[in-house]
């Protein structure tokens, strides 16, 4: 249930991080309301979880998922108000409120996340590699979402579409180098199953990835946004199955 908690969390954080990038003079009012109820499902989600994690672990750790719980609960709200906001197309109020929902479950994220099972480890490591985990799920299903959006907008600008694979793409170069680093000073997790995982989160998140970003991207150049994105619906699959393979083995080592 903890790595669920922390899922929603991250993910939650992505995909209100994404909406904060997206420029509103290019993408239509619509498109942040929709969007900001996946964010308040997702939040709700985290908020319920929370809720039923287990109480035998030290007093510190419980009380970093209850917070995490309550900011998760706070951002739900705010997504909500966000949405009617964007669906009376007040823009100001509508993107400070994505702001808003972005960094309550950017604090969600580094509260579930920061610590280790016994309460100990670098709350700021942790948290800081899980928030780059969050970005790059979060940032890839934004971008396949917005790209679906072209179907209801076929006037809108590629610009937009193309603006967030670059910055999906910038979100999988940081966590490629985080990767690196705790390949190289992390321990190496025991087992077939484990080393499996390695090599399915490597092939999946850090390898196969960027290749699908890329072919997205450059299918734009065409353009085809409706090719485009069923590329990104692929990536999807390859960035979350990534970073859920990353928290498995985060948790087994």
């Amino acid at each position: 249930m903890k790595l669920l908690l922390e899922f929603f969390c991250r993910f939650g954080w992505g995909m209100a991080a994404g909406l904060v990038l997206t420029p509103a003079t290019l993408v239509p009012a619509g498109f942040f309301r929709v969007n900001l109820l996946v964010v308040l499902g997702l939040a709700t989600g985290a908020a319920v979880i929370a809720r039923g994690l287990p109480a035998d672990v030290p007093a510190n750790v419980t009380a970093g998922w209850a917070t995490a719980g309550w900011a998760a609960a706070l951002a739900a709200v705010v997504a909500w108000v966000g949405s009617v906001a964007w669906l009376g197309e007040r823009v100001g109020a509508g993107r400070f409120l994505c702001v808003a929902a972005a960094v309550l479950l950017a604090a969600a994220t580094v509260l579930a996340t920061g610590s280790g099972p016994d309460g100990t480890g670098s709350r700021w490591l942790l948290g800081g590699a899980a928030l780059v985990s969050g970005l790059v799920s979060g940032l890839a299903v934004h971008a396949m979402l917005l790209g679906h959006w072209y179907l209801n907008a076929p006037g809108m600008r590629v610009d937009a579409l193309r603006r967030m694979i670059d910055l999906a793409l910038a979100a999988w170069g940081v966590q490629t180098v985080v990767s690196l680093a705790g390949l190289a000073l992390g321990e190496s997790p025991p087992g077939t199953t484990a080393q499996a995982l390695v090599v399915l989160r490597w092939l999946a998140g850090i390898v196969g990835l960027p290749i699908l970003l890329v072919m997205a991207r450059k299918t734009l150049d065409i353009p085809n946004t409706q090719s485009a994105t069923g590329i990104l619906y692929v990536a999807c699959l390859a960035a979350i199955l990534g970073e859920l393979t990353s928290q498995l083995l985060q948790a087994a080592t």
